[in-house]
């Protein structure tokens, strides 16, 4: 008779194995983790000599270097098996010439790349017409049957382009916000790209999209990134891009719709598309570079000879956005520093990395340490990585992936991005428990940024996450008050030449989660299973 063991309580075993009986770090490792120490790799990494880090750049030369001779000083072996402490790639750059324009009851309307629109060719070729193309209004682009919703009701949509909103419906059409897709701008253009359209235009909002417009005219309106040798973005639709909230308003109006009654209608589960009565068209000339970028890596070798070829891995992106020349002002005021994206989750990675090699007896499970180009350019470095593993994928456990760190001061929980996705999540509660603190889902002002950043490649791949999202309520402080700070971070800095390093910082939230993170794979590389995915959950494999 055979024994079948249910994947729930499969999950539910793994987790206590995981959990019940936690290995604990020396005191002295986690006092390893220093904030002048991470401070001091964060104002470097973020200084005008690193010229904002683009990939391809002296920026980013300055930078795998500094990497690579801090592991070499840390005494961490070269991670890529031909020992070196680099994994090559190649990546296609792509320069975009577009224009764009709306016809209305015969009158055209001319918008400008950048200040009212940005979008792109997501096809690899010199000319890109679209002519004529009918505009639909779409609600939030959702289909989701498992939520009873479908913002597309079967329409004919090939060859139309689509006008849509950004973020997902408000709850409860799709649930916990963030607990799913829905609101990412990648998944509504593969959607729209399935269903046959030959177009997909988001209306920028700043209270559904999570940044200011500036965000997105910063990252698409220079080159665009591709990993060489793959078509651009084949599960796109032909031109993919954002309009501006108040062009987006005037296209409606003049289309005899308002803007506000539209997104009321969209928020219903029976919304049906709206056909808007007008044409796009857009054109685009193309020109196209190679550049060689590179991800550095780096591992400490288990100590256990029948674990060691198991790996935890940890990630954070060392990329920011270079210089824009463009830009009014001396060049010190064009670079994209990049200090808290993601200087800091970079100086965090050295900072973790110190801490197990403060250890007496390494881990039983190889631990690798990899910094990833060209995740600001759509998670290339990582894609490249999980596509060109230098570990197999089916023996790393976990990825725990540091992409920006708590700046502001301890708090009281822990927010956990994907919350309930995996059985990982029994031990970062355990190690937050043992800080004091409790664990969270992302709040509304995080929702979806699970399905963005590195972490979403690992997990594609079937690999479990860890991401910290942007806990909001710290200590000695009011309840609104980290919310404020988030949305101020939001709307001021983030992906601007303001991201510098500030001399208010309270950095003594940031050592609390690189403990947390620290323990926690540590937790994970001595005990006797990996976390799994729950049931259910798009990643398990």
């Amino acid at each position: 008779m055979k024994l079948v063991l249910s994947a729930a309580l499969l999950a539910s075993c793994i987790a206590s194995s995981l959990a019940a009986t936690p290995a604990q770090p020396s005191p002295a490792a986690g006092r390893a983790i220093d904030s002048a120490s991470w401070l001091a790799h964060v104002t470097t990494l973020s200084s005008d000599q690193f010229e904002g880090r683009a990939p391809g750049t002296p920026g980013e030369k300055r930078t795998t270097d500094y990497l690579q001779q801090q592991f070499r000083q840390l005494g961490l072996a070269p991670g890529n098996p031909d020992g070196s402490y680099l994994q090559a790639v190649s990546l296609a750059a792509i320069s975009s010439y577009p224009t764009l324009s709306y016809t209305v009851r015969g009158k055209p309307t001319q918008l400008k790349f950048g200040d009212d629109y940005v979008a792109w060719s997501a096809r690899a070729q010199k000319e890109v017409d679209l002519h004529g193309s009918e505009l639909v209004f779409v609600g939030y682009g959702v289909q989701a049957p498992e939520l009873h919703r479908d913002d597309y009701q079967g329409m004919d949509l090939k060859g139309k382009t689509l006008v849509m909103l950004a973020g997902e419906p408000p709850p409860p059409a799709t649930g916990h916000p963030g607990a799913h897709p829905y609101g990412r701008w990648a998944y509504k253009f593969a959607l729209a790209a399935r269903l046959g359209a030959a177009g997909a235009l988001i209306i920028h909002d700043p209270k559904t999209a999570g940044a200011a417009y500036d965000v997105v005219r910063n990252t698409w309106t220079n080159e665009n990134f591709f990993l060489d040798g793959q078509e651009a973005n084949p599960d796109f639709p032909l031109v993919p891009g954002w309009l501006q909230h108040e062009r987006a308003r005037d296209l409606l109006k003049a289309a005899g719709f308002d803007l506000e009654q539209l997104t009321r209608q969209a928020g219903k589960r029976e919304f049906h598309p709206v056909p808007l009565g007008a044409t796009l068209n857009f054109t685009e000339v193309n020109a196209w570079r190679t550049v060689a970028t590179h991800n550095v890596v780096a591992r400490i070798e288990g100590s256990d000879p029948q674990l060691k070829h198991e790996v935890v891995l940890y990630s954070a992106h060392w990329d920011h956005f270079g210089i824009d020349e463009t830009l009014p002002g001396p060049r010190t005021q064009q670079i994209f520093h990049g200090a808290r994206d993601n200087a800091a989750g970079v100086a965090a990675l050295l900072e973790i990395a110190k801490a197990y090699q403060a250890l007496p007896v390494a881990p039983k499970r190889t631990i690798v340490f990899l910094a990833t180009t060209a995740e600001e350019r759509g998670q290339l470095g990582a894609r490249h990585y999980v596509h060109q593993p230098l570990y197999p994928l089916q023996q790393t456990l976990v990825n725990l992936n540091l992409h920006g760190v708590n700046v502001w001061g301890r708090t009281r929980s822990v927010e956990l991005r994907g919350m309930g996705k995996s059985s990982v999540d029994d031990v970062v509660a355990a190690v937050a428990r043992r800080q004091g603190r409790t664990l969270r889902p992302e709040s509304p002002l995080d929702a979806g940024n699970f399905y963005r950043g590195d972490q979403y490649e690992f997990a594609r791949a079937g690999v479990p996450v860890v991401v910290l999202g942007n806990s909001l309520d710290y200590i000695g402080h009011p309840p609104a008050w980290g919310r404020n700070q988030l949305l101020s971070y939001q709307a001021r800095v983030y992906h601007t030449v303001h991201d510098v390093v500030d001399p208010k910082w309270d950095l003594r939230g940031a050592v609390q989660d690189m403990n947390l993170l620290f323990e926690t794979g540590y937790q994970i590389a001595q005990g006797k299973a990996g976390p799994v995915w729950r049931e259910q959950v798009e990643f398990r494999r």
